[in-house]
């Protein structure tokens, strides 16, 4: 038997892969995570129009930016691209799915009773915490008052925030918002952060590293113990060979793509649920080196009830870039709406035009152009210029009926592409129930509702909780993987991340795949 390179490679840094490379590191194995976007830092995250905002799927050694946002023909679905994965652009939101969640298309032995050990576990590795009394923002307490003038005041609670809140911050302080109110500390893995200063970036990269993403946390934890980062490498197929499976990838080195491959006893996919699932997709039916994989490969695709209805308020300050992106909730999960399960959110907006103005102050000498500039700063920011507007955010139990596969593009018929076959009709009545709670909401409070064309005309949606494609299941006639993310008929490859989840939960996902990553990871402990 040849010597193999690693113990363990893992596909992907986001909340199954970082919390897997975490737990099999502290174990003593040898792991290499390959991570296709970048590392980035609160020096380099994106700010100015020229910056790094997009990844290109067809073109990720030009375009190898912050986010990836997939297009296909009736759903866009959205994903971060870097070292942390999802959590470098999710809104901190960190629940537990419902109990009655689990009871119907998961495999045997998991319930939120066999989850909860781990569900506490990431609580513990992300510290967890609801943002402070005395830091409430506008858009919490619209939300207060919109759930109770509609009934719904008993549903309504904040929400376990994966943020660093300093208990004595005063978001009004002069300067408001400004970073120099953030307090360093050391976090219990080692890693400086800062405290949260309301500043609104969470989706574009916390520059006070208040957000607990984790590369400040799981990942780091996994470096201490030896584990390898390679950011900017992107997994193109996996393959067995004796002993375990080699993973080829393409570096993406100074606009080039360089081809190469590493081998390891055991491979973990975690490239999340578009990304893990094409690459099981192009491994089965393109380049044929694992094909034994289940047919029920990319079939069961959620995009777990996501929908933004944007309100707009006369005379009231709403304010959403101010605050963290999301701090409460209305639960409507047990279907009192139209027998709907719905959950309601509070939205936030970073303020791209007062991070374009104090980007250009960085680079600017003294003298009156930098006068004008800094009068032109503290104009955007007292000026908030979007403070009228409500983000209303909602996610859903819906039908779980997508399919991701391989298809040709008409214009170049010799290459294969992601595609994706999703109708809106099954989860119709999903979406018109969010949209109308979004409305009640807005005009119990005032507001006026736009609910977007996109999907009163042309039925298409976003989603940044893509879930399934490699679903769970107890046999490979029904999913793709077992119950501890193994994939069915190939021993030590495995799959932990939002593929694997056989359906909507209906409300943020990231701390069920990271509870489901814990696990998997545990089962391989005991069995290696």
């Amino acid at each position: 038997m040849a010597t193999l390179d690693h113990d363990v490679i893992v596909i992907g840094s986001g909340f199954g892969g970082a919390v897997a490379a975490c737990r099999l590191a502290e174990a003593g194995m040898k792991l290499l995570v390959l991570e296709r976007g970048r590392r980035w830092t609160s020096e380099t995250y994106p700010r100015d129009v020229d910056d790094a905002w997009l990844w290109n799927q067809d073109q990720p050694h030009l375009f190898n930016g912050w986010a990836d946002l997939r297009t296909f023909s009736d759903m866009w679905v959205a994903a971060g691209a870097g070292v942390g994965g999802g959590s470098l652009i999710y809104a901190n939101v960190s629940v537990e799915a419902k109990p009655e969640v689990f009871d119907q298309k998961w495999p045997r032995g998991i319930t939120h009773a066999a989850l909860k050990p781990y569900y506490d576990r990431v609580a513990a590795m992300l510290g967890l915490a609801p943002i402070p009394d005395n830091q409430l923002s506008a858009r919490y307490w619209l939300m207060k008052e919109a759930a109770e003038k509609c009934g719904w005041g008993d549903r309504f609670h904040k929400v376990p925030l994966a943020i660093s809140f300093d208990p004595d911050f005063d978001p009004e302080r002069a300067p408001a918002r400004a970073d120099s109110h953030s307090k360093p500390w050391i976090n219990p893995h080692g890693v400086q952060q800062g405290t949260c200063v309301h500043c609104g970036n969470c989706d574009i990269g916390c520059q006070v590293k208040a957000k607990n993403t984790l590369d400040l946390n799981y990942l780091a934890v996994a470096e201490r113990h030896g584990a390898e980062i390679r950011p900017l490498h992107l997994a193109m197929m996996v393959e067995p060979i004796d002993g375990g499976y080699r993973v080829h990838f393409d570096r993406l080195d100074g606009g080039r793509r360089q081809r190469g491959s590493v081998s390891a006893t055991r491979v973990i996919l975690a490239a999340g649920s578009i990304g893990s699932t094409e690459l099981l997709l192009r491994s089965r039916d393109q380049f044929r080196t694992l094909p034994r994989l289940s047919s029920r490969l990319g079939k069961g695709w959620a995009f777990n009830g996501d929908f933004v209805t944007p309100t707009f308020y006369k005379g009231r300050k709403v304010s959403p870039s101010h605050g963290p992106t999301i701090s409460s909730a209305i639960d409507l999960l047990d279907g009192t709406y139209k027998n709907q399960a719905l959950f309601i959110e509070d939205g936030g907006l970073p303020n791209l035009a007062a991070e374009f103005i104090r980007q250009r102050l960085k680079h600017l000498p003294g003298g009156k152009l930098r006068q004008l500039w800094e009068g032109l700063g503290a104009h955007a920011d007292v000026q908030d210029p979007l403070d009228g507007l409500m983000p209303w955010f909602g996610q859903a139990v819906d039908a779980a009926d997508g399919e991701l596969y391989l298809g040709r593009l008409w214009y170049m018929p010799w290459r294969r592409t992601l595609k994706m076959n999703w109708d809106y009709r099954a989860s119709e009545a999903t979406v018109n129930a969010m949209v109308e709670v979004h409305e009640k909401l807005s005009a119990a409070t005032g507001g006026t509702p736009f609910v977007p064309p996109t999907w009163t005309v042309a039925r298409n949606l976003v989603t940044p909780h893509p879930l399934g494609g490699c679903n769970m299941a107890d046999s490979a006639d029904q999913g793709v993987v077992d119950g501890h993310g193994q994939v069915f008929g190939y021993p030590g490859l495995h799959v932990m991340d939002g593929a694997t989840l056989p359906r909507a939960i209906g409300l943020n996902p990231s701390r069920t795949i990271a509870a489901l990553a814990e696990r998997g990871a545990e089962r391989i402990l005991q069995t290696a």
